[in-house]
């Protein structure tokens, strides 16, 4: 069973999905197919039907959290230091065309978000990222074509 790196704070967000989804959402769902099926004929009835598939969506994202909570290996950030960049990083960089800095902290796939500059562990950015230090320039894949970037600070915590 392949472990999944993640920060605490991705552990609690994941837990508390999951809380939300199987003592909120499971019974709301339940209800609205119990209240659907009081409508009669069921091969007819729209809302039993959105409900039971409300039902298979939810349950399905309920298995796969148990299974990412289950297999999380969670790294304390606060105990990480150095200058070589690896898992949790916040790294700053500095666009070598555009001279815009840019801040992404690494983290596990699951707490991947890139608008709060959080970006995956398997992200070309962050794989071209690790093992690299202060004043590197690394040139990573994006989708909009090659950009170079130059490393200029490195924080932990």
């Amino acid at each position: 069973m392949e472990k999944v790196p993640m920060t605490a704070a991705g552990y609690a967000m994941l837990e508390r999905e999951l809380k939300e989804r199987t003592s909120v959402e499971r019974p709301r769902i339940i209800q609205a197919i119990s209240e659907a099926r009081a409508h009669g004929d069921l091969s007819e009835n729209a809302e039993y039907h959105a409900a039971k598939e409300q039902q298979s969506h939810n349950e399905g994202r309920i298995s796969e959290l148990e299974d990412k909570l289950g297999r999380a290996e969670i790294i304390d950030v606060s105990k990480l230091s150095g200058d070589t960049i690896k898992f949790g990083a916040t790294v700053t960089l500095i666009d070598e065309d555009t001279d815009e800095e840019k801040k992404y902290t690494i983290v596990g796939d699951v707490e991947a978000d890139v608008k709060a500059g959080k970006v995956s562990i398997s992200s070309p950015i962050a794989r071209a990222l690790i093992g690299k230090s202060i004043g590197d320039s690394v040139e990573v894949a994006a989708p909009g074509g090659a950009r170079a970037y130059e490393i200029i600070a490195v924080a932990f915590g």
